[in-house]
Protein backbone atom coordinates (compact mmCIF):
# COMPACT_ATOMS: atom_id res chain seq x y z
CA UNK A 1 0.00 0.00 0.00
CA UNK A 2 1.59 3.28 -0.89
CA UNK A 3 -1.04 5.83 -0.16
CA UNK A 4 -2.47 5.99 3.35
CA UNK A 5 -6.03 6.80 1.51
CA UNK A 6 -6.43 3.43 -0.05
CA UNK A 7 -7.32 2.03 3.23
CA UNK A 8 -10.56 3.28 2.73
CA UNK A 9 -11.13 0.69 0.11
CA UNK A 10 -11.53 -1.74 2.97
CA UNK A 11 -14.72 -0.24 3.89
CA UNK A 12 -16.24 -1.52 0.68
CA UNK A 13 -14.83 -4.66 0.32
CA UNK A 14 -16.02 -5.53 3.93
CA UNK A 15 -19.70 -4.11 2.98
CA UNK A 16 -19.37 -6.50 -0.14
CA UNK A 17 -18.81 -9.60 2.34
CA UNK A 18 -21.44 -8.75 4.10
CA UNK A 19 -24.29 -8.35 1.44
CA UNK A 20 -22.79 -10.90 -0.38
CA UNK A 21 -23.78 -14.11 2.24
CA UNK A 22 -26.87 -11.78 2.53
CA UNK A 23 -27.19 -12.77 -0.84
CA UNK A 24 -26.53 -16.29 -0.60
CA UNK A 25 -28.76 -16.95 2.25
CA UNK A 26 -31.94 -15.66 0.07
CA UNK A 27 -30.67 -17.48 -2.92
CA UNK A 28 -31.02 -20.71 -0.61
CA UNK A 29 -34.71 -19.44 0.40
CA UNK A 30 -35.60 -19.58 -3.58
CA UNK A 31 -34.14 -22.26 -3.92
CA UNK A 32 -36.30 -24.88 -1.54
CA UNK A 33 -39.21 -23.06 -2.61
CA UNK A 34 -38.40 -24.33 -6.28
CA UNK A 35 -38.01 -27.63 -4.63
CA UNK A 36 -41.39 -27.78 -3.28
CA UNK A 37 -40.48 -26.22 0.32
CA UNK A 38 -41.75 -22.36 0.37
CA UNK A 39 -42.78 -22.53 4.47
CA UNK A 40 -41.28 -19.13 4.68
CA UNK A 41 -43.86 -17.81 1.90
CA UNK A 42 -45.87 -16.19 4.70
CA UNK A 43 -42.82 -13.78 5.97
CA UNK A 44 -40.46 -13.33 2.62
CA UNK A 45 -42.97 -13.98 -0.49
CA UNK A 46 -41.09 -15.62 -3.83
CA UNK A 47 -41.39 -12.36 -5.37
CA UNK A 48 -39.93 -10.60 -2.21
CA UNK A 49 -36.59 -12.90 -1.87
CA UNK A 50 -36.07 -12.68 -5.78
CA UNK A 51 -35.94 -9.00 -5.57
CA UNK A 52 -33.57 -9.23 -2.78
CA UNK A 53 -31.26 -11.35 -4.18
CA UNK A 54 -31.05 -9.60 -7.54
CA UNK A 55 -30.85 -6.44 -5.71
CA UNK A 56 -28.20 -7.42 -3.42
CA UNK A 57 -26.00 -8.73 -6.57
CA UNK A 58 -25.64 -5.52 -7.70
CA UNK A 59 -25.18 -3.51 -4.92
CA UNK A 60 -22.33 -5.60 -3.61
CA UNK A 61 -20.94 -5.90 -6.95
CA UNK A 62 -21.03 -2.00 -7.37
CA UNK A 63 -19.63 -1.44 -3.60
CA UNK A 64 -16.65 -4.19 -4.74
CA UNK A 65 -15.93 -2.32 -7.93
CA UNK A 66 -16.34 1.42 -5.80
CA UNK A 67 -13.12 -0.63 -3.23
CA UNK A 68 -11.44 -1.47 -6.54
CA UNK A 69 -11.51 2.20 -8.03
CA UNK A 70 -10.52 3.84 -3.97
CA UNK A 71 -7.53 1.04 -4.11
CA UNK A 72 -6.11 1.76 -7.47
CA UNK A 73 -7.00 5.16 -8.73
CA UNK A 74 -4.26 6.51 -6.05
CA UNK A 75 -1.32 4.15 -6.92
CA UNK A 76 -1.81 5.15 -11.04
CA UNK A 77 -2.38 8.66 -10.24
CA UNK A 78 0.61 8.69 -7.84
CA UNK A 79 -1.05 10.79 -4.91
CA UNK A 80 -3.98 10.42 -1.86
CA UNK A 81 -7.62 10.40 -3.07
CA UNK A 82 -8.85 14.45 -2.54
CA UNK A 83 -10.92 13.81 0.27
CA UNK A 84 -11.39 11.13 2.83
CA UNK A 85 -14.17 12.82 4.27
CA UNK A 86 -16.61 12.61 1.54
CA UNK A 87 -15.70 9.20 0.82
CA UNK A 88 -16.53 8.19 4.12
CA UNK A 89 -19.71 10.20 3.19
CA UNK A 90 -20.36 8.76 -0.20
CA UNK A 91 -19.78 5.26 1.88
CA UNK A 92 -22.58 5.30 4.46
CA UNK A 93 -25.10 6.46 1.71
CA UNK A 94 -24.60 3.92 -0.01
CA UNK A 95 -25.28 1.51 2.74
CA UNK A 96 -27.83 3.23 4.06
CA UNK A 97 -29.59 3.19 0.59
CA UNK A 98 -28.80 -0.54 0.17
CA UNK A 99 -30.51 -1.14 3.61
CA UNK A 100 -33.76 0.83 2.81
CA UNK A 101 -34.27 -0.72 -0.47
CA UNK A 102 -33.83 -4.14 1.06
CA UNK A 103 -36.35 -3.70 3.75
CA UNK A 104 -38.22 -1.38 1.40
CA UNK A 105 -38.98 -4.77 -0.59
CA UNK A 106 -40.50 -6.70 2.36
CA UNK A 107 -42.46 -4.28 2.72
CA UNK A 108 -44.30 -4.10 -0.91
CA UNK A 109 -42.10 -1.03 -1.42
CA UNK A 110 -40.59 -1.30 -4.91
CA UNK A 111 -41.27 -0.72 -8.49
CA UNK A 112 -41.55 -4.45 -9.87
CA UNK A 113 -39.36 -3.94 -12.29
CA UNK A 114 -36.63 -6.71 -12.51
CA UNK A 115 -32.94 -5.87 -11.38
CA UNK A 116 -34.59 -2.06 -10.94
CA UNK A 117 -36.88 -2.82 -8.66
CA UNK A 118 -35.17 -0.32 -6.23
CA UNK A 119 -38.20 2.39 -5.28
CA UNK A 120 -37.85 6.02 -7.61
CA UNK A 121 -37.05 7.77 -3.62
CA UNK A 122 -34.19 5.99 -3.86
CA UNK A 123 -33.26 6.43 -7.47
CA UNK A 124 -32.13 10.17 -7.06
CA UNK A 125 -30.42 8.91 -3.93
CA UNK A 126 -28.55 6.78 -6.24
CA UNK A 127 -27.66 9.19 -8.47
CA UNK A 128 -25.96 11.94 -5.85
CA UNK A 129 -24.40 9.02 -4.48
CA UNK A 130 -22.39 8.14 -7.31
CA UNK A 131 -22.15 11.71 -8.33
CA UNK A 132 -20.46 12.21 -5.44
CA UNK A 133 -18.22 8.80 -6.06
CA UNK A 134 -17.48 9.98 -9.67
CA UNK A 135 -16.19 13.22 -8.67
CA UNK A 136 -13.91 11.83 -5.68
CA UNK A 137 -12.33 9.64 -8.67
CA UNK A 138 -12.07 12.07 -11.36
CA UNK A 139 -10.64 14.92 -9.81
CA UNK A 140 -8.11 12.89 -7.66
CA UNK A 141 -7.25 11.26 -11.48
CA UNK A 142 -7.21 15.12 -12.99
CA UNK A 143 -4.78 16.28 -9.79
CA UNK A 144 -2.76 13.54 -10.47
CA UNK A 145 1.03 12.82 -11.57
CA UNK A 146 0.08 10.68 -13.70
CA UNK A 147 -3.22 9.48 -16.06
CA UNK A 148 -2.64 5.56 -17.03
CA UNK A 149 -4.83 3.75 -19.89
CA UNK A 150 -5.76 1.35 -16.90
CA UNK A 151 -6.49 4.35 -14.70
CA UNK A 152 -9.19 5.40 -17.67
CA UNK A 153 -10.35 2.56 -18.61
CA UNK A 154 -11.77 1.95 -15.31
CA UNK A 155 -13.01 5.38 -14.49
CA UNK A 156 -14.60 5.26 -17.76
CA UNK A 157 -16.41 2.11 -17.04
CA UNK A 158 -17.31 3.63 -13.54
CA UNK A 159 -18.87 6.96 -15.31
CA UNK A 160 -20.82 5.22 -18.34
CA UNK A 161 -22.27 3.14 -15.35
CA UNK A 162 -23.53 5.97 -13.85
CA UNK A 163 -24.52 7.08 -17.04
CA UNK A 164 -26.89 4.72 -18.19
CA UNK A 165 -28.54 3.92 -14.58
CA UNK A 166 -30.57 7.26 -15.67
CA UNK A 167 -32.66 5.83 -18.87
CA UNK A 168 -33.64 3.39 -15.91
CA UNK A 169 -35.75 6.34 -14.06
CA UNK A 170 -37.48 7.80 -17.27
CA UNK A 171 -41.33 6.68 -16.26
CA UNK A 172 -43.30 4.98 -19.74
CA UNK A 173 -46.61 3.97 -19.15
CA UNK A 174 -46.28 1.52 -22.31
CA UNK A 175 -44.46 -1.75 -21.18
CA UNK A 176 -42.85 -2.14 -24.11
CA UNK A 177 -41.42 1.47 -24.13
CA UNK A 178 -40.63 1.00 -20.81
CA UNK A 179 -38.74 -2.85 -21.26
CA UNK A 180 -36.60 -1.77 -24.33
CA UNK A 181 -35.20 1.34 -21.98
CA UNK A 182 -34.52 -0.79 -19.02
CA UNK A 183 -32.63 -3.12 -20.84
CA UNK A 184 -29.90 0.02 -21.54
CA UNK A 185 -29.68 -0.48 -17.95
CA UNK A 186 -29.27 -3.97 -17.58
CA UNK A 187 -27.64 -4.95 -20.68
CA UNK A 188 -24.89 -2.17 -21.24
CA UNK A 189 -24.47 -2.03 -17.73
CA UNK A 190 -23.36 -6.00 -17.66
CA UNK A 191 -22.39 -6.51 -21.45
CA UNK A 192 -20.87 -3.42 -21.38
CA UNK A 193 -19.66 -0.75 -19.45
CA UNK A 194 -18.90 -3.34 -16.35
CA UNK A 195 -16.73 -4.79 -18.92
CA UNK A 196 -14.34 -1.63 -18.78
CA UNK A 197 -14.37 -2.19 -15.37
CA UNK A 198 -13.45 -5.59 -15.01
CA UNK A 199 -10.64 -4.84 -17.99
CA UNK A 200 -9.15 -1.80 -16.28
CA UNK A 201 -8.65 -3.91 -12.48
CA UNK A 202 -7.61 -7.13 -14.65
CA UNK A 203 -4.82 -4.60 -16.00
CA UNK A 204 -4.01 -3.18 -12.99
CA UNK A 205 -3.85 -6.83 -11.30
CA UNK A 206 -1.72 -8.55 -14.16
CA UNK A 207 0.82 -5.46 -14.13
CA UNK A 208 1.27 -6.10 -10.18
CA UNK A 209 1.00 -10.03 -10.56
CA UNK A 210 3.39 -10.60 -13.59
CA UNK A 211 5.82 -7.87 -14.25
CA UNK A 212 4.94 -7.60 -17.08
CA UNK A 213 5.62 -4.03 -19.32
CA UNK A 214 2.42 -1.44 -18.76
CA UNK A 215 2.69 -0.73 -22.43
CA UNK A 216 2.10 -4.35 -23.97
CA UNK A 217 -0.98 -4.72 -21.33
CA UNK A 218 -2.45 -1.72 -21.99
CA UNK A 219 -2.55 -2.24 -25.85
CA UNK A 220 -4.16 -5.49 -24.92
CA UNK A 221 -6.74 -3.43 -23.14
CA UNK A 222 -7.62 -1.14 -25.64
CA UNK A 223 -8.66 -4.51 -28.14
CA UNK A 224 -10.99 -4.98 -25.47
CA UNK A 225 -12.59 -1.83 -24.85
CA UNK A 226 -13.11 -2.22 -28.90
CA UNK A 227 -14.29 -5.34 -29.01
CA UNK A 228 -16.96 -4.81 -25.85
CA UNK A 229 -18.19 -1.55 -27.50
CA UNK A 230 -18.85 -3.33 -30.61
CA UNK A 231 -20.40 -6.08 -29.58
CA UNK A 232 -22.08 -4.75 -25.74
CA UNK A 233 -23.87 -1.88 -27.62
CA UNK A 234 -25.84 -3.61 -30.23
CA UNK A 235 -26.07 -6.86 -28.48
CA UNK A 236 -28.95 -5.49 -26.49
CA UNK A 237 -31.05 -6.15 -29.17
CA UNK A 238 -31.50 -10.38 -27.76
CA UNK A 239 -33.75 -9.33 -25.01
CA UNK A 240 -36.00 -7.67 -27.42
CA UNK A 241 -37.84 -11.24 -28.19
CA UNK A 242 -41.32 -10.78 -26.64
CA UNK A 243 -41.88 -6.74 -25.68
CA UNK A 244 -42.93 -6.06 -29.54
CA UNK A 245 -39.86 -4.43 -30.65
CA UNK A 246 -39.77 -4.23 -34.67
CA UNK A 247 -38.35 -7.51 -35.52
CA UNK A 248 -34.92 -6.31 -36.96
CA UNK A 249 -33.77 -6.19 -33.70
CA UNK A 250 -33.78 -9.98 -33.77
CA UNK A 251 -30.97 -10.17 -36.67
CA UNK A 252 -29.26 -7.26 -34.73
CA UNK A 253 -28.99 -9.01 -31.57
CA UNK A 254 -28.43 -12.39 -32.92
CA UNK A 255 -25.45 -11.00 -35.30
CA UNK A 256 -24.00 -9.10 -32.59
CA UNK A 257 -24.84 -11.61 -29.57
CA UNK A 258 -22.63 -14.22 -31.24
CA UNK A 259 -19.66 -11.31 -31.60
CA UNK A 260 -19.96 -11.17 -27.78
CA UNK A 261 -18.38 -13.79 -26.52
CA UNK A 262 -14.77 -12.14 -28.91
CA UNK A 263 -14.28 -9.57 -25.98
CA UNK A 264 -14.48 -12.16 -23.09
CA UNK A 265 -12.16 -14.68 -25.03
CA UNK A 266 -9.85 -11.27 -25.09
CA UNK A 267 -9.68 -11.36 -21.62
CA UNK A 268 -8.68 -14.67 -21.21
CA UNK A 269 -6.26 -14.39 -23.62
CA UNK A 270 -4.93 -11.21 -22.99
CA UNK A 271 -4.57 -12.48 -19.10
CA UNK A 272 -2.84 -15.74 -20.06
CA UNK A 273 -0.46 -14.19 -22.01
CA UNK A 274 0.58 -11.67 -19.40
CA UNK A 275 0.90 -13.99 -17.28
CA UNK A 276 3.32 -16.85 -19.88
CA UNK A 277 5.64 -13.40 -20.51
CA UNK A 278 5.93 -12.48 -16.55
CA UNK A 279 9.16 -13.17 -15.19
CA UNK A 280 7.69 -11.71 -11.62
CA UNK A 281 7.21 -14.70 -8.90
CA UNK A 282 4.58 -12.62 -6.88
CA UNK A 283 3.86 -14.70 -3.68
CA UNK A 284 0.56 -13.89 -3.78
CA UNK A 285 -0.83 -16.98 -5.80
CA UNK A 286 -4.32 -16.59 -4.37
CA UNK A 287 -5.07 -13.51 -5.90
CA UNK A 288 -2.96 -14.91 -9.10
CA UNK A 289 -5.56 -17.86 -9.03
CA UNK A 290 -8.85 -15.60 -8.86
CA UNK A 291 -7.33 -13.05 -11.61
CA UNK A 292 -6.61 -15.86 -13.97
CA UNK A 293 -9.88 -17.69 -12.86
CA UNK A 294 -11.99 -14.46 -14.37
CA UNK A 295 -10.73 -14.67 -16.97
CA UNK A 296 -12.15 -18.55 -17.53
CA UNK A 297 -15.05 -18.35 -16.01
CA UNK A 298 -15.68 -15.17 -17.58
CA UNK A 299 -15.48 -16.44 -20.98
CA UNK A 300 -17.43 -19.57 -19.93
CA UNK A 301 -19.92 -17.99 -18.45
CA UNK A 302 -20.83 -14.55 -19.96
CA UNK A 303 -18.95 -15.76 -23.32
CA UNK A 304 -19.98 -18.80 -24.15
CA UNK A 305 -23.56 -19.43 -22.10
CA UNK A 306 -23.87 -16.33 -23.16
CA UNK A 307 -24.42 -16.78 -26.86
CA UNK A 308 -25.33 -20.86 -26.57
CA UNK A 309 -28.64 -19.07 -25.46
CA UNK A 310 -29.04 -15.73 -27.21
CA UNK A 311 -29.21 -16.64 -31.21
CA UNK A 312 -32.50 -16.25 -31.77
CA UNK A 313 -33.38 -19.72 -33.18
CA UNK A 314 -32.80 -21.23 -29.64
CA UNK A 315 -34.31 -17.44 -27.87
CA UNK A 316 -37.30 -18.06 -29.22
CA UNK A 317 -37.57 -21.03 -26.54
CA UNK A 318 -35.49 -20.02 -24.13
CA UNK A 319 -36.21 -17.31 -23.15
CA UNK A 320 -36.99 -16.00 -19.59
CA UNK A 321 -36.53 -19.65 -18.36
CA UNK A 322 -33.88 -21.50 -16.08
CA UNK A 323 -31.99 -21.53 -19.21
CA UNK A 324 -30.92 -17.97 -18.58
CA UNK A 325 -30.41 -18.19 -15.03
CA UNK A 326 -27.82 -21.07 -15.84
CA UNK A 327 -26.15 -18.48 -18.06
CA UNK A 328 -26.85 -15.19 -15.11
CA UNK A 329 -25.31 -16.85 -12.54
CA UNK A 330 -22.02 -18.54 -14.37
CA UNK A 331 -21.63 -14.98 -15.80
CA UNK A 332 -22.13 -13.03 -13.19
CA UNK A 333 -19.71 -15.33 -10.60
CA UNK A 334 -16.72 -15.44 -13.66
CA UNK A 335 -17.13 -11.78 -14.87
CA UNK A 336 -17.64 -9.66 -11.81
CA UNK A 337 -17.97 -11.69 -8.70
CA UNK A 338 -14.36 -12.73 -9.22
CA UNK A 339 -12.82 -9.90 -10.62
CA UNK A 340 -13.89 -8.05 -7.02
CA UNK A 341 -12.06 -11.24 -5.25
CA UNK A 342 -9.12 -11.09 -7.34
CA UNK A 343 -8.85 -7.48 -5.98
CA UNK A 344 -9.56 -7.99 -2.55
CA UNK A 345 -7.11 -11.03 -2.39
CA UNK A 346 -4.40 -8.82 -3.61
CA UNK A 347 -4.85 -5.56 -1.63
CA UNK A 348 -6.22 -6.88 1.26
CA UNK A 349 -2.45 -8.07 2.44
CA UNK A 350 -1.18 -4.77 1.81
CA UNK A 351 -3.68 -2.77 3.41
CA UNK A 352 -3.40 -4.94 6.71
CA UNK A 353 0.51 -6.04 6.53
CA UNK A 354 -0.66 -9.57 6.88
CA UNK A 355 -0.18 -12.02 4.71
CA UNK A 356 -3.28 -14.71 4.95
CA UNK A 357 -2.87 -15.12 1.16
CA UNK A 358 -1.03 -18.90 1.63
CA UNK A 359 -3.46 -20.94 3.88
CA UNK A 360 -5.07 -23.73 3.07
CA UNK A 361 -8.84 -21.46 3.93
CA UNK A 362 -7.73 -19.53 0.89
CA UNK A 363 -6.66 -22.77 -1.35
CA UNK A 364 -10.04 -24.06 -0.14
CA UNK A 365 -12.36 -20.79 -1.06
CA UNK A 366 -11.15 -20.62 -4.19
CA UNK A 367 -12.17 -24.48 -4.95
CA UNK A 368 -15.19 -25.07 -3.47
CA UNK A 369 -16.47 -22.01 -4.54
CA UNK A 370 -15.62 -22.51 -8.08
CA UNK A 371 -17.11 -25.76 -8.08
CA UNK A 372 -20.00 -25.27 -6.59
CA UNK A 373 -20.50 -22.51 -9.19
CA UNK A 374 -20.21 -24.74 -11.76
CA UNK A 375 -22.41 -27.38 -10.43
CA UNK A 376 -24.89 -24.52 -9.84
CA UNK A 377 -24.75 -24.17 -13.53
CA UNK A 378 -25.17 -27.84 -14.76
CA UNK A 379 -28.30 -27.89 -12.25
CA UNK A 380 -30.03 -24.89 -13.56
CA UNK A 381 -28.64 -25.98 -17.51
CA UNK A 382 -30.67 -29.34 -16.65
CA UNK A 383 -33.92 -27.48 -15.03
CA UNK A 384 -33.90 -25.25 -18.19
CA UNK A 385 -33.96 -27.56 -20.71
CA UNK A 386 -36.14 -29.95 -19.29
CA UNK A 387 -38.43 -26.79 -18.49
CA UNK A 388 -38.27 -25.44 -22.16
CA UNK A 389 -39.90 -28.86 -23.16
CA UNK A 390 -42.39 -29.58 -20.79
CA UNK A 391 -43.56 -25.71 -21.29
CA UNK A 392 -43.15 -24.97 -25.00
CA UNK A 393 -42.66 -28.35 -26.69
CA UNK A 394 -45.61 -30.63 -24.48
CA UNK A 395 -47.43 -27.46 -23.57
CA UNK A 396 -47.68 -28.09 -19.92
CA UNK A 397 -48.62 -24.93 -17.81
CA UNK A 398 -46.42 -23.12 -15.75
CA UNK A 399 -46.81 -24.48 -12.31
CA UNK A 400 -47.45 -27.90 -13.80
CA UNK A 401 -43.42 -28.13 -14.86
CA UNK A 402 -42.08 -26.41 -12.39
CA UNK A 403 -43.45 -29.47 -9.76
CA UNK A 404 -41.73 -31.70 -11.97
CA UNK A 405 -38.56 -29.69 -11.88
CA UNK A 406 -38.03 -30.48 -7.91
CA UNK A 407 -35.46 -32.87 -8.81
CA UNK A 408 -32.91 -30.71 -10.25
CA UNK A 409 -33.27 -28.12 -7.71
CA UNK A 410 -32.12 -30.71 -5.06
CA UNK A 411 -28.82 -30.80 -6.92
CA UNK A 412 -28.59 -27.47 -6.97
CA UNK A 413 -29.03 -27.22 -3.74
CA UNK A 414 -26.21 -29.23 -2.76
CA UNK A 415 -23.97 -27.65 -5.24
CA UNK A 416 -25.07 -24.43 -3.51
CA UNK A 417 -23.84 -25.44 -0.20
CA UNK A 418 -20.24 -26.51 -1.85
CA UNK A 419 -19.94 -23.05 -3.34
CA UNK A 420 -21.52 -21.65 0.11
CA UNK A 421 -18.50 -23.29 1.95
CA UNK A 422 -16.01 -21.48 0.18
CA UNK A 423 -17.62 -18.18 0.29
CA UNK A 424 -17.69 -18.61 4.16
CA UNK A 425 -13.93 -19.75 4.58
CA UNK A 426 -12.90 -16.56 1.82
CA UNK A 427 -15.42 -14.70 4.27
CA UNK A 428 -13.55 -15.51 7.30
CA UNK A 429 -10.00 -15.02 5.61
CA UNK A 430 -11.09 -11.54 5.10
CA UNK A 431 -11.84 -10.73 8.73
CA UNK A 432 -8.75 -12.48 10.35
CA UNK A 433 -6.89 -9.97 8.28
CA UNK A 434 -8.19 -7.23 10.55
CA UNK A 435 -8.07 -3.46 9.64
CA UNK A 436 -6.12 -1.24 7.40
CA UNK A 437 -3.28 0.03 9.73
CA UNK A 438 -0.88 2.73 8.97
CA UNK A 439 1.99 0.38 9.66
CA UNK A 440 1.07 -1.61 6.40
CA UNK A 441 1.80 1.74 4.61
CA UNK A 442 5.45 2.11 6.26
CA UNK A 443 6.62 -1.69 5.01
CA UNK A 444 5.08 -1.36 1.75
CA UNK A 445 7.02 1.95 0.82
Amino acid sequence: MKYKSQKVAYMFFALSMVLLLLQIVYGFIMAFAHAGYDGLHEIIAFNTATATHKNLLVVWLLSGFMGAAYYIIPEEAQRELVSVKLVLIQFWSLAIVGVVAVAGFHVGWWEGRKFLEIPRALDYLVVVNVLLFLGIILVTLFKGKEKTTTAMVLAMGLFFAALLYLPGMIWFDNQSMDSFFRWWVVHLWVEGVWELVMGGILAFLLIKLTGVDRELIEKWLYVIVGLTFLSGILGTGHHYYSIGAPKYWLMIGGIFSALEPLAFLGMALFAFAMYRKGEKNHPNKTALYWTLGTAIMSFAGAGLLGIAHTIPQVNMWTHGTLVTAMHGHLAFWGAYAMIVFSIISYSLPLMTGRKLYDTPGAHYAFWLSNIGMIGMTTAFAAAGVAQVYLERKVGLDFMVSQNALHAHFWVLIGAATLFTIGIIYYVVNFFKHGMPTDEALIDNK
